[in-house]
């Protein structure tokens, strides 16, 4: 039986060229230890803390893929999923295939843009520890048709969407990164339109999108409360080039010292330490320039 409900977010892992240096980096930032697994399709490296799996360091197949971390949503069928991101308007990059007996992996990209994993539990259901130091702790697309993406990520996985003002909203962030998609991952056919039979995207009192949307499982009540990721609309503070993104959080117990370590780890600050009322939050690039954020949940309120 899956251990995530339908769309929620359940594993992450970085493509990285250089896995030795990915490990010395995030061994240190996160405490992570490692360990090596052989699939038919290549090797990957389970990041581990305190024994419980908590993230993915996958090689680059191709020199010229991105450096990036992904996120994958929980599928009870992953084929079934695939159907519904096309038919919302979005694009299937990998099918659906089998990796051993541990899940079904699939990557896809939105109309937008973000590319995103969907994840069929086999033996290896997703994270075994998170919201806890040294573990995931959210995640949210940031866009610029949020029109289209609202639409479709309730057609494919059935969301709750909450409208949040920025003031009671999670962190959400604006870093001058550099992309995290290839140029192949754009739908083949961009849509603002939603696809029909779809509900309108929530708005703000003006009627334009909100802001920031937070999303709920299906069946789940829409609240800030049961929340399991979000939508931001990228306005004019994020660069020109940036494109489309998903950004990935890991909970620290000091923000201000993982900032720290991660600069004496070769990694970079894009956007310095603030707070919000769901914790301290940063958002980083490792030694190779993966975007992801940190976020000390102790200090929320």
């Amino acid at each position: 039986m899956a251990a995530f409900a339908e769309g929620v977010p359940c594993w992450a892992d970085v493509l990285l060229s250089d896995l030795a240096a990915g490990r010395r980096f995030y061994g240190e930032l996160f405490g992570w230890t490692f360990q090596e697994i052989a699939t038919e399709y290549g090797t990957f490296t389970r990041a581990l803390l305190g024994g419980k799996d908590v993230a993915g360091l996958v090689p680059k197949p191709d020199g010229r893929m991105p450096t990036v971390w992904n996120i994958y949503f929980a599928a009870q069928d992953a084929a079934a999923t695939a159907v519904r991101i096309r038919e919302a308007g979005g694009r299937v990059i990998t099918p659906p295939v089998w990796i051993d007996e541990f899940c079904v992996m699939a990557t896809a990209a939105d109309p937008g843009g973000a590319v995103f994993g969907i994840w069929q539990a086999g033996s290896h259901t997703g994270f075994a520890r998170r919201g806890t130091p040294g573990s995931y702790g959210w995640a949210e697309v940031h866009t610029r048709q949020p029109r289209a993406v609202d639409a479709f990520y309730r057609a494919v996985f059935g969301y709750g969407m909450t409208p949040s003002a920025p003031s009671s909203a999670p962190p959400s962030a604006a870093p001058s990164a550099p992309s995290t998609a290839p140029p192949s991952a754009a739908p083949s056919v961009p849509s603002s339109t939603p696809p029909p039979g779809a509900s309108p995207a929530p708005s703000s009192a003006e009627g334009s999108p909100a802001d920031v949307v937070l999303w709920t499982p299906r069946g789940e009540p829409p609240d800030p409360r049961h929340a399991i990721g979000g939508r931001v609309v990228m306005g004019e503070e994020y660069p020109a080039v940036l494109p489309a993104h998903f950004l990935t959080y890991f909970v620290v117990a000091d923000c201000d010292q993982a900032l720290r370590t991660a600069n004496r780890l070769g990694g970079r600050v894009l956007k310095t330490a603030e707070d919000t009322p769901y914790g301290r939050f940063a958002v980083l690039a490792d030694n190779q320039g993966a975007a992801f954020a940190v976020i000390d949940t102790s200090a929320a309120g």
